[in-house]
């Protein structure tokens, strides 16, 4: 795999992707394309052989890391995985030990025999150029929705950060870019709604970093974080109760 040479297209430039991505994301990004298979190959997933095809690759965050070079964390590399599976430009599936990535539409590009020619034949040049349009049409779609709905969510994020906290700086407008991708918009609204009342936005980060390190991807997550909260309130109390009543006995 490490021979060969993958295409790239100037188009790319153009697309929300690419012009939404960091400078550390735009190197994982094409670090993913020259990983990826260019034809079938045997790996071991979940503990057995697998065959995976052109576009696929079991990986594991640090080989990504160390693929991309110097300036590039695991965190980068996590957050940026996240953030290609929100614009459909991957799949990504993790077990404890590796994961398996799979570059979507990887064959429209990539593959040998989807080689442009300069005079392809009548039979095949209108249902493979209309094929391609389609799939490009449909992209492109997806990419503008997820730009416009990306752009309406921060809006709601940042009226309800200024309300909360005040005028919103440079750097907090960063970090909030940085939880939306690393956990969700979603998250981080119930976090700042919950941070009404603080004076930073550190207590806001604060709970999204417990968040993070209690394995939260959802509101159902926090929900049962809740309960478990609640409950081990109550179990305290208690448990409590007894030798508090004890006390209150030998004072008598």
């Amino acid at each position: 795999m490490t021979g060969g040479w993958i295409k790239l297209y100037r188009q790319l430039l153009e697309k929300p992707i690419w012009l939404e991505s960091s400078p550390e994301q735009k190197v994982i990004l094409i670090t993913l394309l020259s990983m990826a298979n260019h034809e079938e190959k045997e790996w071991e997933w979940q503990g057995v052989p697998y065959k995976a095809k052109p576009g696929q690759f079991v990986t594991s965050l640090e080989s990504i890391r160390k693929k991309c070079g110097k300036g590039i964390s695991l965190q980068n590399v996590r957050t940026a995985l996240k953030r290609f599976e929100k614009y459909e430009f991957l799949t990504n599936q993790s077990t404890k030990q590796n994961r398996l990535i799979t570059i979507v539409n990887w064959g429209i590009y990539q593959e040998k025999n989807a080689e442009l020619t300069d005079q392809p034949t009548v039979s095949s040049q209108t249902p493979n150029s209309q094929l391609t349009t389609n799939k490009n049409v449909k992209n492109d779609k997806n990419e503008k929705n997820i730009h416009h709905d990306g752009d309406e969510i921060m809006k709601e994020i940042f009226q309800l950060y200024e309300k909360t906290f005040g005028v919103l700086n440079s750097v907090n407008a960063q970090s909030i870019q940085y939880w939306c991708e690393d956990l969700s918009s979603e998250l981080l609204v119930e976090a700042l709604k919950r941070s009404k009342g603080s004076r930073s936005f550190k207590y806001t980060e604060g709970i999204l970093k417990k968040w993070e390190a209690k394995g939260v991807k959802n509101m159902t997550d926090v929900k049962t974080l809740d309960e478990e909260f609640e409950n081990g309130k109550t179990q305290s109390r208690s448990n409590s109760q007894p030798s508090e009543w004890k006390e209150s006995g030998d004072d008598f």
